[in-house]
């Protein structure tokens, strides 16, 4: 075994990858990322046992450093030494600002900061995941530590646009540090800290709407373009919606179009994008389809975030990553420490060089692509569309709502969400958020009265409009918790964000939910047992099963 890694749904047999990343991490990579987080932990611990306020330069690279390590983010070596070193280069100047604080700390325990990065990789083995041998406190500390990491993604998207909660950023340098700590470790306490992260889940993605909304509107109600236009285009994939604003600015006026990508696609409803007559529309399917799209759509591509897989060689030079994200080789638009907009001239003067997108004619889930794409119902929108619903519920016009969301992926079991969809009862409304929709958003699934039948909530961070949405209508239907009304949770799960969602609504008293197409590879049976019999959290089972409860559940609150 050279490697160990099993934080991804994607993981090898749903074990763990031992060789080389299903994601396309080399062993190498993984191990880096191990000893990064073993360092994370260290930097983390200082600052508890320093017992100050966390530092704001601290905690921000604590985030922007664990959103580097979540699957799909940052394949680059020498990124993942780099930081480790800033990581450790932090954790020195604490020691040395409080000595007095760590007179008994051992040496010999600590990575230093002129390591090799062969010194690195044969610290790996004795920090990484296997380092805690109980199956039990290794499950919990892991589920933990998938937790922080998504919310350290939607934190530092937040910091972007200028918004941050000092009390997330307090817990994610606790919690980190707890980690650290054998003597404190059980599941007791783990549980606690699960629960705590569930509200912070829930707190970083309400951060992230107020940032989006006060600095890009509300999403409006918005047919999409699905098509393709004559003119060159730039492709933009992965979810900073500030990368894509800049890049409209930039290109205005240039004779290029615009495209989104994935979980870009939300980023059509929102005013202040929408105003860009260059935001031509969206191309593509969910992450996991980019090989075949960008090879396709001919122009450059930027990826602002997660979601990448190992590109091509016959794109690959259209290619640029920024921000967490990162490949061996490919060109990284870095971000201006000073304030100003990132620099993507290259992006825009490689564009005008290069022929329009071929278009797609079949989507992911084997339909026909469609015209339009209909989105835009985050917070402001469900609340617009709140009577109806409610009203569709107590008439029984609407006999469920089904919550299908979360990431999308390549297994073949996840056609399970399309047949779901393809098949539920007329009167069932599918409200949506995250790349998952991919599954079923091109379908023709018709409407309910005035409205679509799935209602897309935006990106997975979105969710929290879902969640939000769900209390205002336990006030509209009298129902004193969320689990009275007639909705079904059917969660896809793939990276750590969707850790955080689940983790965020559990937090919020949601049961029942059915995951999948698989149970995480990081839960030991004993803490599915217990996940299972206080949340009811369970793999999601056959179509036709599902089907037959979900018409047995169908119900009228008049």
């Amino acid at each position: 075994m050279t490697m160990f890694c099993f934080q991804c749904q994607e993981t090898l047999r749903n074990q763990a990858c031992a060789q080389h990343g299903m994601c396309g991490k080399t062993s190498d990579c993984s191990n880096l990322m191990d000893t990064l987080i073993y360092a994370l932990r260290g930097l983390a611990a200082a600052v508890e046992k320093a017992e100050i306020h966390v530092p704001e330069a601290v905690s921000r690279h604590i985030q922007h450093t664990l959103f580097v390590t979540l699957t799909n983010t940052n394949f680059d070596e020498l990124t993942l030494e780099s930081l480790t070193r800033e990581t450790l280069r932090r954790r020195d100047e604490l020691m040395r600002e409080f000595p007095e604080k760590f007179e008994d700390v051992s040496a010999d325990v600590l990575l230093w900061t002129g390591s090799t990065r062969d010194d690195f990789l044969r610290k790996s083995a004795s920090v990484g995941v296997q380092s805690e041998k109980n199956p039990d406190l290794r499950s919990m500390r892991e589920f933990l530590l998938y937790g922080l990491k998504g919310i350290s993604a939607y934190t530092t998207h937040a910091l972007r646009l200028g918004f941050e909660n000092e009390r997330i950023s307090a817990f994610i340098v606790h919690a980190l540090a707890f980690t650290a700590d054998r003597e404190k470790l059980s599941v007791t306490s783990l549980l606690k800290l699960l629960n705590e992260c569930g509200k912070m889940s829930l707190a970083a993605m309400k951060l992230l709407n107020e940032a989006n909304t006060q600095h890009f509107g509300n999403p409006e109600a918005t047919l999409v373009r699905n098509t393709v236009g004559n003119r060159p285009g730039i492709l933009v994939s992965g979810h900073d919606l500030l990368d894509l604003e800049e890049l409209l600015i930039q290109a205005r006026g240039t004779g290029i179009d615009v495209y989104t990508h994935g979980e870009m696609l939300p980023a059509n409803a929102y005013p202040e994008l929408k105003k860009f007559e260059d935001l031509y529309g969206n191309y593509g399917n969910a992450w996991y389809s980019q090989n075949n799209e960008f090879e396709r759509f001919n122009g450059p591509i930027l990826m602002t975030s997660n979601c990448l897989i190992p590109p091509r060689a016959s794109y690959r030079t259209r290619l640029f990553t920024t921000g967490a994200a990162g490949w061996p080789g490919v060109r990284h638009i870095p971000t201006p420490t000073d304030g100003t907009m990132k620099d993507f001239t290259e992006i825009i003067r490689m564009a005008k060089t290069c022929v329009p997108p071929e278009p797609l004619i079949e989507s992911a889930n084997g339909t026909p692509e469609p015209e339009y794409l209909e989105i835009g119902f985050g917070i402001s929108q469900l609340k617009a569309c709140a009577e109806e619903i409610a009203a569709g519920i107590k008439s029984g016009e609407i006999g469920r709502i089904v919550v299908m969301g979360g990431c999308d992926g390549r297994q073949v079991e996840r056609k399970y969400y399309t047949e779901l969809a393809r098949q539920f009862p007329e009167n069932v409304l599918i409200l949506t958020a995250g790349c998952a929709k991919y599954r079923f958003n091109k379908l023709e699934t018709g409407s309910l009265g005035s409205l679509p039948r799935v209602l897309d909530a935006g990106q997975c961070n979105d969710t929290w409009s879902i969640a939000c949405f769900m209390v205002e209508l336990c006030e509209m239907l009298n129902a004193e918790t969320v689990n009275q009304l007639p909705v079904t949770f059917e969660l896809a799960w793939y990276e750590q964000k969707s850790v955080s969602v689940l983790l965020g609504l559990l937090a919020l008293g949601v049961r029942n939910i059915n995951l999948g197409p698989t149970l995480p590879a990081f839960c030991s049976p004993n803490i599915i047992k217990y996940m299972n019999e206080n949340y009811g959290l369970q793999k999601i089972r056959t179509v036709q099963e599902e089907l037959k409860e979900i018409c047995m559940q169908t119900t009228c609150m008049a």
